[in-house]
């Protein structure tokens, strides 16, 4: 696959972050549509948002395609953000972990970006 055939497709973005110890810190997710892609700025995602008066924003992550699996056909809901996306193209997720202890208010952050490239399990029957 390359980067360009993403433009116009859907897609649910689910991050897991975790703190310097490894700890989970919190997940979320995201819905939306590729509108740009480049190798090194990466891939701007529009977001979908519940409340369609709500101006869009755009989300951008990394240009790193083995992030990037074909989503079974199905709905996506997102409790959280109320988010309902039907047969999106691709499921994303990403792993990002902090670098450096805490910061005070106001400094730079530093945080990897580490793309799960197993396919995401999704309704599965346990």
């Amino acid at each position: 696959m390359e980067l360009a055939e993403l433009l116009s497709k859907t897609c649910v973005i689910g991050l897991s972050y975790f703190g310097k110890d490894e700890k989970l810190l919190k997940q979320t997710q995201y819905a939306g549509t590729v509108t740009q892609v480049d190798a090194e700025l990466g891939i701007s995602v529009q977001l979908q948002h519940s409340d369609n008066t709500v101006e869009q924003a755009v989300f951008i992550v990394p240009p790193n395609l083995a992030a990037w699996f074909k989503a079974p056909p199905g709905h996506y809901r997102h409790a959280a953000s109320g988010v309902d996306m039907e047969n999106p193209d691709y499921l994303v997720t990403w792993s990002i972990y902090r670098t450096q202890g805490e910061t005070a208010d106001g400094q730079h952050e530093w945080w990897e970006w580490v793309p799960n490239t197993e396919s995401p399990q999704v309704g599965q029957q346990h």
